[in-house]
């Protein structure tokens, strides 16, 4: 029975570490180097200690360089409810490696010794990137001062752009919702014994790969009613389901929703990505989804399930026993 709580996600399949990052073969095309996104707000020293924090971790040396100022904030974050300005600071900065394999990836570099990435964490950038369509690269995130992190992410957003792989603005705005409410519901539940950011991240990426299965790679729209029951199902095997509060549960539902309509899961490689995701978060917290594993696999889920599996072999007898009637 452990096994088939295994195959329900929570074994880790790969682990993606920052050396598997290194390897992966860089993409061609407009792709011919990384791109570096620079805060406007950083000076000359900041400048250039944010380069050498962002190559060093990459392993680049002469990456493209962006600016992203208060003017890149309005276009790729606005939309979605924030309130910047063309006078806006930015400080946070990306490092965008594209690759031809191996899914999103993100390390949060520190700077001069300090995380000063304050709000959005590495699992909260990658499920962001992944609904705004970002596919296979690997994203490396500093900053030289304490800030949310917003900037680095409208970074990567203008990277794509600049190299003729403009992302659909629908897929923004939920992927900046998205960030906004998994980045709520962590600090409202960071205090809670058996909650952590990476169960709520597997979560909703176990329930983006679901999503794009059930409706078959969007051409399908899901209702609110199987979108919940999508919810309940990730929730439960993450072990958060009773953490979770229900105007929570409805914010995600909701999320979810946007998500669909926004055509993210019209992408044929969506639900590859989504599971490659939910395989890299349970792979770099092996002892989180283990114990969970264990928690779930109790008697009394067994005696669950073998009620489940009864009742589905019932039903299709019932049918076989009705067919044969028919012929008696």
């Amino acid at each position: 029975m452990k096994k088939l709580f295994l195959s329900l996600g929570l074994l880790a399949v790969t682990v993606l570490g920052l050396g598997t990052m290194k390897q992966q073969h860089v993409a061609a095309a407009d792709w011919s180097q990384p791109v570096a996104t620079l805060g406007t707000s950083l000076t000359e020293e900041q400048k250039s200690g944010t380069l050498s924090t962002l190559n060093s971790a990459a392993g680049t040396s002469n990456p493209q360089e962006l600016t992203v100022n208060g003017d890149t904030l309005v276009k790729y974050l606005n939309p979605s409810g924030s309130n910047f300005t063309s006078n806006s600071g930015v400080w946070s900065s990306a490092l965008v490696q594209k690759t031809d394999n191996g899914g999103i990836n993100v390390k949060i570099v520190p700077y001069n010794g300090d995380n000063n990435i304050t709000t959005i964490t590495a699992d909260q950038y990658r499920n962001a990137a992944l609904t705004a369509g970002v596919a296979n690269a690997n994203l490396y995130i500093t900053s030289a001062v304490k800030i949310d992190g917003s900037g680095a992410l409208a970074g990567v957003y203008a990277a794509f752009a600049q190299n003729g792989q403009t992302l659909n603005s629908s897929q923004i705005n939920a992927a900046q919702q998205e960030v906004n409410t998994l980045s709520g519901i962590t600090q409202a539940n960071q205090d809670k014994s058996g909650y952590s950011d990476k169960q709520l991240n597997n979560a909703v990426a176990g329930m983006k790969e679901q999503m794009a299965s059930q409706s078959n790679n969007g051409s399908q729209t899901l209702s609110q009613n199987q979108i919940g029951n999508i919810v309940d199902s990730q929730l439960t095997q993450n072990n958060i389901k009773n953490i979770i509060t229900n105007d929570q549960r409805t914010q995600i539902i909701n999320l979810l929703v946007k998500i669909q309509k926004s055509g993210a899961l019209d992408s044929s490689d969506f639900k590859n990505q989504a599971s490659k995701l939910a395989n890299s978060i349970q792979s770099s917290a092996k002892d989180i989804f283990n114990k969970i594993s264990n928690k779930l696999d109790t008697q009394e889920n067994r005696n669950f399930l073998q009620k489940i599996w009864d009742s589905i072999v019932s039903f299709f007898q019932a049918i076989v026993d009705w067919v044969a009637s028919l012929f008696h």
